[in-house]
This record gives C-alpha cells, structure tokens and sequence, in this order.
C-alpha cells in the first residue's frame, strides 16, 4: 500500500514540476509579444549588413552610373579584400588607431579610476564639482574639435602658456608637426572621454558593499590593500565594460580629429575612420569602402564577444 502511494505522490510531483509555471507562463507571452519588434530590429540590423557583404564584393561606384541592385554585373570576386590586404595606407591608418587607442584609453582609464576614488566620499562642493567635470563629455565633438585647433596654434594659448612658464618665447608647430599633431589630437581625445570613463567608474564604486570595506578595515586592511583586494575584484564587470566601449568608440574617432587637422599634416594623424571617409568622398570606389568597413566590423565584433565571454567568466567566479 506504502509502495502505490508513494508511487501516486511521485507522479503528482511529476506532474506539478512539468506543469508551466506562472514565470514560464510569462516568459512566454513575453516573447511571443515582442516577437514583431525583434523581426523589425533583426531587419534593420541584418539588411545593411548582407548589403554591405554584397557590394564588398563589387567594383559598384556612383560613378557607373548603376544602381546598386545593378552591382552584380560588377562583380569582382574577392578583389577588394586582396587589395586591402596590400594596402599600405590602409594598416598604417590602422596602426594609428592603434596607438591613439593604447594611449588615450588607459589615460582616460586611470584619471577616470583616480577621480572616481575621490568622488566617492562626500567633501564641500561635490556636486559642483561633478557638474563642472562632466561638461567636456557634453561638448559636441565638432566643437571640441574646433576649440582644440585654436588651442593648439602657433600663437595660441598653449603655447602662450609654455612661454610663461619658462620665460622665452615659444611658437611650437602643433598640428603642423606630425608626431606633436597626433599627441594634440590625443589629449583632445583624453579631455573630452575620460569624464565617461569616471562616470561608468564611479557607478561600480558606489556598488561596492560598505560593510566588506568596514570589515577589512577592522582586520588591519590599509587604503591600497582594500582597494586592491575588495574594490577592484567588485568592478572587474564594470571595468570590461568601460574598457570596450571606449576601444570601440577609439575606432570611430572621426569629428574632433578632423576638424583639428583633416588627418594631416600628409596622413599623420589619418585614422581608420578618417582614411575610410577619403575613400568614400575623394576616391568614390564604394565597393573598397564596403570591404574596409567589414573588415573593421569583424575586428570590433572580436572585441565585443571577448568583453561578454570576460564579464561571464568574472559572474561565473563571482557566483
């Protein structure tokens, strides 16, 4: 008897656990009500893509004459992406970038970090302080661009500034001088995202327990320690995140750096975005551009997967 009613309570609990649950319930209406949205998205989302792969593939230029549904008729096979594994300028644009992003992003990393750790205790004046040091991140690109090209002059403030200091004369060639060009265009760069940088930061500080910061002190822990040990282990998913956007965005440094020198003097400063706007505007061979624009797309697309494959495994360990 024991044995049939142990056998009838194992198939109702059988029954209650594959019954759907009021969560499951939900989960699906969930989907099946934005199921048209993620259509529309996946839309706009994978139709500029497939045409770019489409024409990456073709001579297609508005020069022919053609539409782009024509570009077919201009097939080249694989020709772009040959040319574009030989094209000098094209890796040094890319080596450029490089630089300007190993640069500016551990700058913008560690002032970011450093204020974040001190607005994070209340002192007199915090919140104008904030205000004030958010604002360059609010400043259209263009403009900054342009404020930074009259800084940057011959005759302009810094080096009005660089001749106080040191009591002569000085008329350094900023945006004329290929390697001072590139370090003006950084310090643009750094002084307009870094504020970003501190805001992402400074909402994973906040994040940190209090108490964990309490018991450490207790057991003898100094200010480096805590920070070493407790703070930073707590960012870690925070830190990835403001570390990809801000190499992602590095990519597609375009306005300010233009405005400032136009990728000059010669391609000193020509960045990817800059060479792949050239190409577009100057050179009107749209089926390279298309090739170019993929291939960074492939790179950026690494460095998103290797963020979230990251942040995964810091919630794995966390867990």
């Amino acid at each position: 008897m024991s044995a049939v009613t142990a056998t009838i309570a194992e198939g109702e609990m059988d029954a209650a656990l594959a019954k759907p649950t009021l969560r499951d319930e939900g989960a699906r209406l969930g989907f099946r009500l934005t199921l048209p949205a993620q259509i529309l998205v996946l839309f706009i989302s994978a139709f500029p893509l497939l045409m770019q792969l489409y024409i990456s593939v073709t001579d297609w230029s508005p020069l022919s004459g053609a539409g782009w549904w024509s570009a077919w008729e201009m097939w080249n096979s694989f020709a772009n992406y040959t040319d574009l594994a030989a094209d000098t300028r094209f890796w040094s644009a890319l080596e450029r970038t490089a630089i300007v992003m190993l640069v500016c992003v551990p700058a913008e990393f560690l002032l970011g970090l450093a204020l974040a750790t001190l607005f994070a205790d209340d002192f007199p004046g915090k919140r104008i302080f904030y205000s004030i040091l958010l604002m360059p991140m609010m400043v259209v690109p263009a403009v900054a661009g342009y404020m930074f090209f009259m800084l940057f002059q011959s005759g302009g403030p810094v080096n009005d500034i660089l001749s106080r200091i040191i009591g002569t004369p000085v008329t350094i060639a900023w945006l004329s001088d290929p390697t001072l060009a590139l370090i003006a265009v950084m310090i643009a760069d750094i002084w307009q995202w870094t504020p970003l940088m501190f805001l992402i930061l400074l909402a994973g500080l906040v994040g940190v327990p209090e108490d964990q910061m309490k018991a450490a002190t207790l057991l003898g822990a100094n200010a480096w320690q805590r920070f070493t040990t407790i703070v930073l282990p707590k960012m870690k998913t925070i830190i990835i995140i403001a570390l990809a956007i801000r190499v992602i965005e590095n990519f597609k440094i375009f306005d300010t750096l233009y405005i400032m020198t136009g990728g000059g003097p010669g391609v000193a400063t020509e960045t990817i975005s800059v060479y792949i706007y050239k190409v577009t505007t100057q050179d009107l061979i749209w089926g390279y551009v298309a090739a170019i624009a993929l291939a960074i797309l492939i790179v950026l697309s690494i460095v998103a997967v290797y963020a979230m494959k990251r942040m995964a495994k810091v919630r794995e360990v966390a867990a």
